[in-house]
């Protein structure tokens, strides 16, 4: 489990990792850019949608759309999932 991982073990001080993860499923856009430093990008409103999800999550959770969690559940029957409710 991720928060009870050390951040550095030596310095305690500096706690464990927390995590926040903002999961959804959609078309996405990819590419890569750059050319000196070339990188693997993805675009599209699935994406952004993920981002907010994530900035609006509860820290060591993973916080997952409607349609994320349909797909999880038809793939993934036995995966025991909670409903945070509408996030404005």
């Amino acid at each position: 489990i991720a928060n009870e991982i050390v951040i550095k073990e030596d310095r305690p001080e500096l706690g464990c990792v927390n995590m926040r993860v903002g999961f959804h499923s959609g078309p996405v856009v990819a590419s890569v850019v750059g050319n000196t430093n070339p990188r693997f990008c993805l675009f599209g409103d699935t994406v952004n949608t993920s981002s907010r999800m994530e900035s609006t999550s509860e820290a060591n959770r993973i916080h997952l759309s409607e349609d994320a969690a349909d797909l999880l559940v038809l793939q993934t029957p036995y995966a025991q999932l909670s409903c945070r409710g509408k996030i404005s």
